[in-house]
């Protein structure tokens, strides 16, 4: 069952950005998600480079999933 409202990992609640970010960096056809730690974790890197990349997708306009 797709859950849309935790993280798969740590447990806490995701927003819109958590769940856009996972579906462009892992997988389009997610329906389990990490919150942006986690994804930072999974990464090897922060969740600063995380919000960046969140911020450069929204500001590029080119992604339908931060729009």
């Amino acid at each position: 069952m797709a859950n849309y409202k935790t993280c798969k990992k740590c447990g806490a609640l995701l927003g819109g950005d958590d769940i856009a970010i996972y579906r462009k960096l892992v997988t389009r056809n997610a329906d389990e998600f990490f919150c942006i730690d986690c994804l930072a974790e999974y990464y090897n890197t922060t969740r600063e480079v995380i919000e960046e990349r969140i911020a450069y997708y929204r500001k590029s306009g080119e992604c339908t999933l931060f729009r």
